[in-house]
């Protein structure tokens, strides 16, 4: 079902029946989007995810779990695991398509600009690459975007509706609880050893980038 839903709305499908063909295949043919089910045999949906992540080639790499497993414990697991998105179980296809649409716009540099700089910060938004102090940092997809729009707005407070809006985008249901996700991973790969946190958390009113404390 999903194949045909997807085939008949332009996209090319590559299906795998397990983990370690998932992870062979997206190896091989470097695929824009990956859909995954976290009920996988072999290697489970969660860990095809982490590895996901952990590989130099795949580690930008656009990813929508797709589950039945709808508590919010296991929605917060798939997200801190890499996934970028999170679909549960039952669903229409056509809002998967319009949040696989909408993971793989996100996932694209559209700016011209070549490179944003904030205190020991730097984005580079045609190589698609973010350093700090001159050392390279590794980030997914979303923490990039939600990176990219706070250096463009230096020091102003926003909430993680506002976040959700400007990241996420209007047009994709996303619950508030994941800006908190991805603030963490954020911080976690730019604020190594004693860097200063250049994430503030403003109580009851949502993140900054700021160096000032």
């Amino acid at each position: 079902m999903l194949r045909y839903n997807l085939e008949r709305e332009g996209f090319a499908v590559c299906a795998a029946s397990d983990g370690e063909e998932a992870l062979v295949q997206i190896a091989e043919r470097k695929p824009d989007v990956v859909l995954l089910d976290w009920m996988l045999p072999l290697v489970s949906g969660i860990e095809v995810c982490r590895q996901i992540r952990r590989a130099p080639a795949s580690r930008t790499l656009p990813i929508v779990m797709l589950t039945a497993r709808g508590e919010e414990g296991d929605r917060i697991r798939g997200l801190n695991s890499g996934a970028d998105d999170y679909v549960v179980k039952p669903f229409s296809p056509a809002e998967l398509i319009a949040r696989l649409r909408a993971v793989i716009r996100r996932a694209q540099p559209t700016s011209a600009e070549e490179v944003l700089r904030f205190a020991d910060l730097a984005l580079d938004l045609v190589a698609h690459r973010v350093s700090r102090a001159g050392r390279p940092i590794h980030l997914g997809p979303t923490e990039f975007r939600l990176l990219r729009f706070l250096m463009q707005h230096p020091g102003r407070v926003f909430s993680r509706e506002q976040l959700l809006d400007q990241v996420w985008g209007h047009d994709v249901y996303v619950e508030a609880r994941t800006v908190d996700v991805h603030i963490r991973r954020l911080r976690k790969a730019i604020n190594v050893g004693s860097a200063l946190d250049l994430v503030r958390t403003v109580r009851s009113a949502g993140y900054a980038l700021d160096e000032a404390r």
